[in-house]
């Protein structure tokens, strides 16, 4: 039986992971300049030399590239060999099995003895190695993984908008691991298995000759070149493979995303056709790419088959003329064995190679997307409560070209003051705090905060000055008490039920099973609207910043709450400065200044009295739509403002009478 090493045992890994998402932008070059330039590029993701992990990494090298481990594979055969030719010079009554001593003593018994230990080392040598490149190969995995997540999070919005959830999580699953793979393959394995094909060819050309080296050399060239050439043809079929994948997966995240409007028109039936659809092509794609690679593997047997059968005719008639012995043909025979295994390993890593180039083509085109709104070294923003005040200087912005969202905006928000910016749907409201966030940058004007422009500061000293409750509030799916601390990860138990009770969810909570470890579920789906809402108010007020931005904050409550919550945050907004981004005039007939904007610019300003005391103002035509049914109907009053005003607030005043009255002993805070 010939001997096969072990010690290419394990080496080879195939993954199976998801595929990375399709952007329209990614190139793959697949010339040999570019390959390596994409290894080095990872290569600076791994930092294997990281000082809790260097001797890790040091131990792996030097086991795998250790001429020892190489030279007890190649010592196999030669056992075999001598142990056949001693038995065969030895009659058998030499081997005299009943005298213990005398069996051991025995040459050809001792080659044997020394057969097996190189069998054992051979495999001892082999599980240390991976045991020990465990650990660089996970830690590699791990810090790649990270790196890519935090460079995610440090793309603009932009980005983000227009990403796909599913497919960006597996771009980074199978990307991080195909870089490990490539990198253990060539850094860890090739080198010693170059080393060990060369020593064997080597061996073969001292101990029998010229042709037997040359037969081993054509054979080795002709698997290397047929797996090159047909590795470059099948990798189309790997592509598409992926392509499907990512299809299939992007599909069944986002119909998972949209369950409830499924739900609403009954089209579970309609969604599993679409996504059965994707997983044919996935199939199919997959088939193709089996097969081929069972051609691959059957063509590399045949050539090895071919190149076997040349070396044991050659080694046959070497013995029929007497100048080989049959321990000469076991030999040849367990060195061309010996050297299948490296021979396949090879081919197995380009191939591996290839496709795990394939799969992290999405992985590198991620990290080589660069942010544009940095400044390399800025300083931080310096500022304190009493001077947080924010100008716009003729600020021009645009999400499509030639479609103006801001057109020469100017207007000053001085510190500690509460400021709302109101509007109709697609004015611009909403980009103020966008901008003042930094997720865009506009493409003219500048923007100040405490005199300081925000281009020139660092973006984390910039966003940790500014509170922001989002129109839209997205939960964690974790507890409420993770969502509340969210704000301020370092805030103490006390300090969270205080911002609780201050967004008026505190009583609501303590109600639920759970309490405060109550599962929100995805996106804080399990909540209300708004539950979700006063959540997101209590921890922007938890980060206590020295702005505060509120983006329709209270878009989402009823009246009563909305009041309840109102009240409070005069207490919550008073020596800050505050921006309120309003639908509901009511919200915001409070504030200090109140800025109109339309088509882009800022039409009217000032207090919500003298806006209404305007004729014909755009605020007073808002505010006479949203309250027209106390307003004859929606005629038009012939009282002047402000007594419309007070009719107005006595009217709000009876009407929350009512609606408390109604609910009175209902117990829940959001009906």
């Amino acid at each position: 039986q010939p001997f096969i090493s072990p010690f290419f045992m394990g080496t080879c890994h195939v993954f199976q992971l998801g595929s990375p998402p399709h952007l329209r932008t990614a190139s793959w070059n697949t010339s040999r300049s570019e390959n390596s330039r994409q290894i080095l590029e990872a290569a600076k993701h791994l930092q294997i030399t990281d000082k809790r992990t260097c001797w890790h990494g040091n131990a792996g090298g030097k086991l795998n590239a250790d001429p020892k481990n190489v030279l007890t594979n190649v010592t196999v055969p030669f056992m075999f060999k001598y142990a056949v030719d001693e038995l065969n010079q030895m009659s058998g009554h030499m081997l005299n099995l009943n005298d213990a001593p005398s069996t051991v003593a025995t040459m050809a018994t001792a080659v044997l003895i020394g057969y097996g230990a190189s069998r054992a080392c051979a495999a001892f040598f082999n599980e240390l190695r991976n045991t020990v490149f465990g650990k660089v190969a996970q830690s590699s995995i791990r810090r790649i993984a990270k790196n890519v997540f935090l460079h995610l999070h440090n793309l603009d919005l932009g980005f983000h908008l227009s990403r796909q959830t599913g497919a960006l999580s597996k771009a980074i699953d199978r990307g991080t691991r195909g870089i490990s793979f490539v990198l253990s393959a060539l850094v860890f394995n090739l080198g010693p298995t170059v080393f060990e094909m060369g020593l064997v060819s080597a061996i073969l050309y001292y101990k029998c000759g010229g042709q037997f080296a040359a037969v081993a050399m054509g054979t080795l060239s002709a698997y290397t070149l047929f797996t090159i050439l047909f590795t470059q043809w099948r990798t189309r079929f790997r592509i598409e493979m992926n392509k499907a994948d990512n299809e299939a997966g992007n599909a069944a995240i986002d119909s998972l995303l949209n369950y409830e409007t499924v739900k609403y028109f009954n089209n579970e039936k309609y969604e599993a056709e679409k996504y059965d659809g994707y997983l044919k092509i996935y199939e199919s794609a997959s088939l193709k790419t089996t097969s081929t690679l069972a051609m691959l593997n059957f063509g590399q047997s045949a050539i090895f088959s071919a190149g076997l059968t040349g070396i044991m005719l050659l080694a046959s008639k070497g013995i029929a003329a007497g100048t080989m012995t049959v321990g000469d043909l076991v030999m040849v025979n367990g060195l061309l064995f010996q050297l299948s295994l490296p021979l396949n390993f090879l081919g197995t890593v380009y191939r591996e190679t290839r496709q795990a180039l394939i799969d992290m083509n999405t992985l590198f085109t991620l990290l080589n997307i660069d942010t544009k709104i940095k400044r390399d070294l800025a300083p931080p923003l310096t500022i304190a409560p009493q001077e947080a005040t924010i100008r716009f200087e003729d600020v021009y912005f645009e999400y499509l070209e030639g479609q103006k969202v801001l057109n020469g905006v100017s207007f000053e928000v001085p510190a500690g003051k509460k400021v709302a910016i109101v509007g109709g749907s697609g004015s611009g409201k909403s980009t103020i705090v966008r901008l003042l966030f930094r997720f865009y940058e506009p493409q003219q004007g500048n923007i100040y905060i405490a005199g300081q422009n925000i281009r020139d500061v660092s973006l984390d000293s910039l966003r940790k000055a500014l509170g922001v409750v989002p129109q839209d509030a997205v939960l964690f799916h974790n507890t409420i008490f993770y969502n509340l601390q969210y704000g301020n990860i370092n805030a103490t138990q006390e300090e969270v039920y205080e911002v609780a009770r201050l967004a008026g969810i505190h009583d609501a909570i303590l109600r639920m099973p759970n309490g405060y470890d109550t599962q929100v579920g995805e996106r804080g789906l399990k909540l209300s609207g708004g539950e979700k809402q006063r959540v997101a108010i209590a921890r922007a007020v938890l980060k206590n910043p020295p702005i505060l931005l509120y983006d329709e904050a209270t878009s989402s409550l009823d009246s009563i709450t909305e009041e309840n919550i109102l009240s409070s945050m005069k207490e919550m907004v008073r020596d800050r400065t505050s921006v309120f981004i309003a639908h509901r005039l009511s919200t915001i007939v409070d504030a200090d200044e109140i800025i109109v904007l339309n088509e882009g610019k800022v039409a009217e300003r000032g207090n919500h009295h003298a806006l209404l005391s305007i004729p014909g103002s755009l605020y007073a035509d808002l505010w006479n739509t949203q309250n027209s049914k106390i307003l004859n109907n929606g005629k038009q009053s012939s009282k002047p403002p402000a007594e419309r005003l007070s009719q107005k607030e006595e009217e709000r005043k009876k009407l929350q009478e009512e609606i408390l009255n109604s609910v009175k002993g209902c117990g829940n805070c959001s009906c």
